[in-house]
């Protein structure tokens, strides 16, 4: 978030709300209403409210404490870790090991963690699980039934990230089951089906997204000729929105929040296009041609008034330069330098980092999208990025490298394999959830295997 920004001016270093705008929407609206606004132009200034609501909305549902991952890729969904004093090297064998499960249930859910608790989804016989375990001890506190059993030759199960919103926990089954949880005691508050109520179509790998909160609102990707997006009421499950103007089916990518021109969008990738909406209403606001092929799956990236996005089966990646009023887009580049299939990317600075299909491991230049190197001595995996350094995890071997994310070349400093790897994998799948850093530890995961590391020392 850039400084003096609209958001920034609202919230504190964690992403909340300062001080009275910490209180609900309607609140604040009414505050702001009373205190500036005359009786007679209040029918004029109701969207300007409205809007400024939405920008104060923004990230919302950032981390409640500086070290906590709440949602998928992070508080900011940009991949990188808030840790710092971590360690450069590990032991010979890896970091230590502070505690193993093996009561995640099947599946390739990745992980939340907030206020000491780990959230996560699986799959137990032929019911699938939202799943809270102790961050410290491995042990679970609580299992709430979230879907019924989705198969896949590839890997049964769910796959996606739970996102935690203060005491509400949200999490998508492989059919498309959004439950919507207490954090506390796993306490069912709502479900909806994605395809059932909010006319999606399930796609050939299941839902993988992970659910965006703004405000009051939950947003998700249902697809089809209702609206590709809904916007629901987090606390009811309501349909307040469907983006009637994009009517694209559904892919594998989740939804990011970005402020442009003074005001907040949320941008999502779809097989043909990538594309902006406005979270108040979910009206189209930009739109830009990104044709894909079989899957789209890695999460676009904002930096500097530009969209990243990047794609695998030979796609490449691309870069759209939006316009100051947040209402255009721009192609800057499109090339084959990362193409990127499910790991995901990091952006670094003025770098993008990846596996790409090919090549192998590769920094790119962000702005020009040039191959600034290459490396192909680790396997294909997901990437992640804390304190200066990547977690790469090759997706058949299941070793983790760690390498210094630097555009001088690719630097291993220390590399270790978890032990014992799971025997329930399917032999199509792969190690496919990412890596997280939180709090001081690396969280990885196997099917039924969580692992939790010391990378503080």
């Amino acid at each position: 978030m850039r400084k003096g920004s609209v958001l920034a001016r609202f919230l504190d270093h964690n992403g909340q709300a300062r001080g009275r705008f910490r209180r609900s929407p309607f609140e604040r609206r009414n505050a702001r209403d009373t205190l500036h606004l005359g009786r007679t132009r209040l029918s004029n200034m109701k969207l300007i409210v409205t809007t400024l609501l939405g920008a104060l909305a923004l990230l919302s549902s950032s981390a409640t404490a500086h070290t906590d991952w709440p949602q998928w890729r992070g508080a900011d969904r940009e991949n990188r870790s808030p840790d710092t004093g971590l360690l450069a090297t590990w032991p010979e064998g890896g970091p230590k090991l502070v505690w193993r499960t093996t009561e995640a249930g099947l599946g390739y859910a990745g992980f939340a963690v907030v206020d000491g608790r780990l959230y996560t989804m699986g799959l137990r016989k032929s019911t699938e699980y939202l799943l809270c375990f102790d961050a410290k001890t491995g042990k679970e506190l609580w299992a709430t039934a979230a879907g019924d059993k989705y198969e896949n030759g590839w890997g049964d199960g769910p796959r996606m990230t739970p996102t935690v919103d203060g005491e509400l926990v949200y999490g998508l089954s492989g059919r498309g089951t959004l439950s919507c949880v207490r954090a506390s005691n796993g306490k069912l508050v709502w479900q909806t089906s994605l395809v059932k109520d909010l006319g999606g179509k399930l796609q050939s790998w299941g839902y993988t997204e992970a659910p965006l909160i703004v405000g009051d609102l939950v947003i998700c990707t249902p697809g089809g000729e209702k609206g590709a997006l809904a916007g629901l009421d987090k606390t009811t499950g309501k349909v307040r929105w469907r983006s009637k103007d994009v009517t694209d089916e559904a892919q594998y990518a989740s939804c990011i929040l970005i402020e442009q021109g003074g005001r907040p969008q949320v941008v999502q990738l779809v097989m043909k296009r990538v594309f902006g909406v406005d979270p108040t209403d979910g009206k189209l606001l930009w739109s830009a041609p990104f044709e894909g092929r079989t899957a789209v799956i890695p999460t676009p990236i904002f930096h500097d008034d530009h969209v990243y996005v990047t794609a695998g089966y030979g796609v490449g990646s691309a870069l759209f330069e939006l316009g100051e009023d947040g209402r255009s887009a721009k192609s800057v580049y499109t090339n084959k330098v990362m193409k990127n299939h499910h790991g995901g990317v990091v952006r670094v600075g003025e770098h993008v980092y990846g596996h790409s299909d090919g090549p192998g491991w590769v920094c790119q230049d962000f702005k020009t999208g040039a191959e600034v190197w290459s490396d192909r001595s680790l396997g294909k995996g997901a990437v992640h990025f804390a304190d200066g350094m990547l977690y790469c995890l090759d997706e058949r071997t299941g070793e983790v490298v760690l390498a210094e994310a630097s555009p001088k070349g690719w630097k291993v400093a220390s590399r270790f394999t978890p032990s014992p790897l799971s025997e329930q994998r399917s032999k199509q799948g792969g190690i496919w959830t990412h890596p997280v850093v939180t709090g001081g530890h690396l969280f990885l995961r196997d099917q039924e295997y969580i692992y939790c590391y010391d990378v503080k020392g």
